[in-house]
């Protein structure tokens, strides 16, 4: 018995270095980038959305407004204060809805993870999340254009935490907050990818998610849902389904389900949309995920 656990803990440390080293250069970069940006950057990105309102672009403004969530590399408790004080300012709803689902979606840590998933997938990741920022503006326009779609009451923008006088201690300590938040997540991600690797027979996961597409696709969308805990945890599991035969449709169906549905940020959004804003969020991004995974599964 001992020698069974000694040599499948031999295998699954095996596949874990194997793993570690491909995508743990993607992960150092993500966050030494993530935390520039969220140093030096943070405050110009936002500032940008005032000037979208007081360009007056009209339905237009939702295209940079969606480009201006991904650029933002705040997580969703951050997000919202800011998308508060944007709405007191006066800022338009669907023009914080385009704001807030892509930002939700992907940030720039999140988009350098993704290379490691090669540069087909990382267009696709960075298309669909745009693309769904702008559906989510277009629809909060379309039906919700006399009535408040979100309610900010209680958030309020909080102090910032860089603020060492120190430059070069203030990209440390954020480089740090950043480890401690998305390390163990990434570490448990490749655990689980090492697991899979190990014991999920190759002949199985064809029969789930390669030889019926439109089966494997719905099941992408839906294990999103429960899986999803850090996007820098789900790269090396992505990266074991597609190498598996998952379709790039599965994978960006995974992609905008597991954010969107990730526990701490349903939390979150289910304060500032209310039961029934909350009930067709879920709605729209589901039927945007499968929509999305068939368009891409037809390309």
């Amino acid at each position: 018995m001992f020698e069974i656990l000694k040599r499948e803990f031999i295998y699954i440390r095996y596949y874990f270095e194997i793993q570690l080293m491909q995508i743990l250069p993607y992960f150092v970069l993500g966050i030494v980038i993530g935390s520039i940006i969220s140093v030096f950057g943070k405050k110009k990105i936002h500032s940008l959305m005032t000037v979208i309102q007081d360009k007056h672009l009209g339905i237009f403004g939702i295209i940079p407004a969606s480009l201006i969530g991904i650029a933002s590399p705040l997580c969703m408790y951050g997000t919202i204060p800011i998308a508060a004080s944007f709405s007191q300012k006066g800022m338009r709803d669907d023009y914080l809805a385009a704001f807030m689902m892509s930002s939700i979606l992907l940030n720039p840590q999140l988009l350098i993870y993704s290379a490691a998933l090669g540069n087909f997938a990382l267009c696709i990741r960075f298309i669909s999340c745009f693309l769904c920022g702008i559906a989510a503006g277009l629809v909060v326009r379309l039906f919700f254009k006399d009535k408040h779609f979100f309610d900010f009451t209680g958030f309020a923008e909080g102090a910032s935490r860089d603020t060492d006088p120190n430059i070069f201690m203030r990209l440390l300590k954020n480089i740090g907050r950043n480890l401690k938040a998305t390390g163990p997540w990434f570490l448990i991600g490749i655990l689980l990818s090492a697991l899979f690797q190990r014991n999920v027979p190759a002949d199985a996961f064809a029969k789930l998610f390669v030889n019926n597409k439109g089966f494997g696709l719905l099941m992408a969308a839906t294990i999103g849902v429960p899986l999803y805990a850090c996007g820098g945890g789900t790269i090396p599991l992505l990266q074991q389904w597609l190498s598996g035969g998952m379709s790039m449709g599965s994978a960006t169906a995974f992609m905008i389900t597991g954010p969107s549905t990730k526990i701490t940020n349903l939390g979150a959004l289910k304060i500032v949309l209310g039961i029934k804003h909350f009930a067709f969020y879920i709605l729209f991004v589901m039927l945007f995920a499968l929509i999305s995974g068939v368009i891409v599964n037809l390309i």
